[in-house]
This record gives structure tokens, C-alpha cells and sequence, in this order.
């Protein structure tokens, strides 16, 4: 390593914040913050809420004897930004700009580069992300629709896919960008994507709707069907419509919970709805990583199972029956954003060179 220190990770949630310590690849130090909703609900915009989460974050350092003299670099969580390849980026002022004014949506992912940014300033240090939602990979036959005017978008679980596909590559031991992998990523989100030498080609953007339905979110649905019920419900807003489909829509619409310790229960008592309905969740999966092996023209080796797997255990059991013929099914529970951050910046301090640099979107 060109230099010795620590890395200070950040990854904002809705109501907490959680941060991490490491020094090269060992994990020091990790605490999530919790913020009180009440007090979250006195700002108008996320954005609004930094200077708030970067006191709390301090807070918590100097509360857990944590010493930031130490730190060597920032890194925040990716946000919404332009479409963008994968990789490390420097926190800049075009990143910023676009972040601060939700140009490419609000979300409280944005918080992650200002976050890293302010705090990194005020040690004289370098910020950073690392694969950000927005990374753009796909080949461009991928991002057709049938409507010209509507095309395809890649926003994804981009830092976990990535790293559980590298972390693939070293149980298959072979470089992550010699491979063809399928990672599927469970959590309330659920997106699948295909790794062709290093690059994210093609993946189901689960928050336009794509893919299979979740534990509350609809996924692909017939066009006519849902074009048939916007007609009888006309007078709903579109806001309303939507979250009904990524809010009150998958297993919670059929089976009036969210509780995967409920579905449990249900499935261990025999209980035929419930285990129709994950079945069908899993065979929805299975197409869906049959798919993306059509991507990959059939040369698949090896397929990822990452996120929250404790909770979707009784899934992926029913997924992998379907899709072994493929190719060997690896199983690697969590979400390691924190770790694959961290990663994320560890390459860049052995290699500066490969740092990129985020570049605003010309007008038109």
C-alpha cells in the first residue's frame, strides 16, 4: 500500500447512518447510528439533513474512543448521479452540484458523497465512492424496450454485486474480470445481474419495477393488465399507483405480511398459499437468471447469491433446484457494502492512476 492509515466508510440510511473503520483489509470498528424520525422530519430536503448526520457521526467516533488522526481517506455511498461506469471516484464539485440538487432524484443515498466530503474537509483529506447505484455497464442492445422513446436503465445494488461476484472469483480462483458470473441480490429490493469480464452488462432494475416481485414491490407485470387497472382507478395519483406496486405490491399483497419469521411459521405448518407464493417467487428468480445467462451466451461460471439470505433462505432453497444445470451456485450471506467500499479506495491508494473523475452531463 502506498500509504498506511485508516478508511473511514459512511453509508447513510433512511433513519440511520452507519459507519465503519478499517485499516488495509481489517474491519476495526463498525456502529450504526440511529436518528430519530421525529427530528429527521424537521427538514424539508434530505439534503438538508448533513450538517445534522456529520455532528452524530462525530459524536459517535468521540463517544467509542475512535481516533480520526489516523484516517487517510473518506468514502461515502454512491447516490444518484448520471449514468456512470463502475469504479472509485473522487468526491467533486460537479458530483456535488448534481447530488445537493437531487438533479437525477433525491434519495438518501445522496447524503453518502456530502457526507464523506464535509467530514474529509475538515481533515484535509481526500473523499470518495465507489460504485455508485447509477453504474452503467449495459451493452446498448440490452437497454431496448419496443418504444422508442422509453429505454432501459441500470440502477442496481452495484457495490454488493460487484463485490460478491470478486469475492466469487476467489473461491473459483480466477481474476473477477476473466469470469462470467450471475449475482442475484435479495433484500425489500431484489436485482440480478450479468458479470462478463469485469463488466455489469445487463440487470433487472428492480426500483423501475423490473424483475421478480419482493417481499412488497410488484416487479414485471403485464403491460394490459396494469394499463386495464390504471383505467378503473383513474382518479388515483400517480404517487399513489406507484407505491402500490413498490410498496403494497409482492408476498405482502398476497399474503398480508412482510414478516419473513411469519412466512417461516406458515410454511413449517404447510400452510399451500404461502408456499405457492414463494414457490412462485422462486421460479420467477429462476427465469430471471436464465435470462441473464442468455447474456452471457450460455458461458456461465458461476452464480452469486448475496444480501439478506437468512431471511430469504426458503427462496434460494426453492431457486437452486431450478438453475444448477447452469452452473455452480454460490451462496455468500450480507450486505458487504462497508467492505467493498473500503476495497473500493484500497485500490485506489496502490493505484492512483485508476481513480476516476465524475463529469457533469452537458446540456443540450
Amino acid at each position: 500500500m502506498g500509504q498506511n492509515g485508516r478508511v473511514l466508510v459512511i453509508y447513510p440510511d433512511l433513519y440511520t447512518t452507519t459507519i465503519g473503520m478499517f485499516e488495509g483489509n481489517h474491519h476495526l470498528y463498525q456502529q450504526t447510528i440511529a436518528h430519530d424520525e421525529e427530528e429527521l422530519s424537521r427538514f424539508d430536503q434530505l439534503i438538508d439533513q448533513v450538517a445534522y448526520r456529520k455532528q452524530a457521526i462525530f459524536e459517535q467516533l468521540d463517544m467509542d474512543g475512535m481516533n480520526t488522526s489516523r484516517l487517510i481517506s473518506i468514502c461515502g455511498r454512491g447516490g444518484l448521479l448520471r449514468p456512470i461506469s463502475g469504479g472509485t471516484y473522487k468526491v467533486n464539485d460537479a458530483m456535488l452540484y448534481d447530488l445537493k440538487t437531487n438533479a437525477y432524484g433525491e434519495h438518501v443515498s445522496n447524503l453518502g458523497a456530502v457526507l464523506a466530503y464535509e467530514i474529509a474537509e475538515n481533515l484535509n483529506l481526500q473523499a470518495y465512492i465507489v460504485d455508485p447505484p447509477v453504474v452503467d455497464e449495459m451493452q446498448q442492445i440490452a437497454k431496448y424496450t419496443g418504444i422508442p422513446e422509453i429505454e432501459r436503465t441500470s440502477i442496481f445494488h452495484s457495490l454488493n454485486h460487484r463485490h460478491a461476484g470478486r469475492i466469487a472469483a476467489k473461491q473459483i480462483g480466477n481474476s473477477y474480470t476473466s469470469l462470467n458470473l450471475i449475482s442475484i441480490h435479495l433484500a425489500r429490493g431484489i436485482t440480478i445481474a450479468s458479470h462478463c469480464a469485469g463488466k455489469i452488462i445487463d440487470v433487472t432494475n428492480g426500483v423501475d419495477g423490473e424483475g421478480p416481485f419482493t417481499i412488497d414491490r410488484s416487479g414485471s407485470i403485464p403491460l394490459k393488465g396494469f394499463l386495464t387497472y390504471i383505467s378503473e382507478h383513474y382518479s388515483m395519483k400517480e404517487d399513489f399507483l406507484w407505491s402500490h406496486v413498490q410498496q403494497d405490491g409482492g408476498i405482502k399483497a398476497y399474503l398480508h405480511t412482510e414478516d419473513p419469521l411469519v412466512i417461516q411459521s406458515r410454511l413449517m405448518k404447510g400452510d399451500q398459499l404461502t408456499k405457492e407464493v414463494i414457490e412462485a417467487q422462486a421460479y420467477q428468480i429462476a427465469k430471471e437468471i436464465g435470462a441473464m445467462s442468455t447474456a452471457l451466451r450460455g458461458e456461465v461460471d458461476g452464480i452469486v447469491f448475496t444480501g439478506k439470505i437468512k431471511e430469504n433462505d426458503f427462496v434460494i432453497d426453492a431457486v437452486i433446484p431450478r438453475i444448477n444445470w447452469i452452473a455452480d451456485v454460490m451462496v455468500f450471506p450480507g450486505k458487504n457494502d462497508l467492505e467493498a467500499m473500503n476495497e473500493g479506495v484500497l485500490e485506489i491508494l496502490n493505484h492512483p492512476e485508476d481513480v476516476k473523475i465524475y463529469v457533469a452531463e452537458e446540456a443540450n
